[in-house]
């Protein structure tokens, strides 16, 4: 059976039987961030935004995507022009093993998209059926409050992986007989 999806903006006929998963119709196709984690719908590695809307992929067939627009984390950004979200991952070091993070992006999108400047308590409500089995939430969270800040136009960038509004650890330390300023 022939359906047609709108997958990072590119017009796509897939040939699929009806109740063919999405996450393995959009990996057979060539969007390999679509992570299948838990074969369910329910560790949220699948996610991707379907009409806007961060879903999991993964236990929903393709027949009820028919007709979609579908955004991917392939169609957040690129390696070489990565989505201030994305930037904000890399920045926090809070890629980890990278399995969980392109549904936590997605999720993300979402969450900015609605909620432009989160509480850390509205990031961690928003991410909380994204699974991490590395164990470690800190960073995404705080890669997450740093993107809304830098897509708000008003964070600092903290490319030492710490959060803009930390101060400079290193500041007012001595090393080799002189103060850090």
């Amino acid at each position: 059976m022939q359906f047609s999806l709108t997958v990072n903006g590119e017009s796509l006929d897939i040939e699929a039987a009806p109740d063919d998963d999405l996450a393995s119709v959009l990996r057979r196709e060539g969007y390999t961030g679509v992570k299948c984690g838990c074969d369910g719908g329910i560790c949220g590695a699948s996610k991707v935004l379907i009409e806007g809307s961060a879903e999991m992929a993964c236990g929903k067939a393709v027949q009820e995507a028919d007709g979609a627009t579908i955004q991917t984390i392939e169609g957040i950004g690129s390696q070489d022009e990565l989505h201030p979200i994305q930037q904000a991952f890399v920045d926090h070091f809070a890629v980890q093993c990278g399995f969980c993070i392109p549904g936590m992006i997605v999720q993300t999108k979402e969450l900015l998209e609605e909620t432009p400047d989160p509480t850390e308590a509205e990031v961690r409500e928003a991410i909380d059926d994204n699974l991490c089995r590395c164990t470690g939430y800190q960073k995404p969270v705080e890669a997450i409050l740093d993107a809304a800040a830098r897509m708000n136009g008003d964070g600092a960038v903290a490319t030492d992986g710490g959060t803009p509004s930390a101060p400079n650890a290193c500041e007012g330390t001595e090393r080799n007989g002189e103060t850090n300023e």
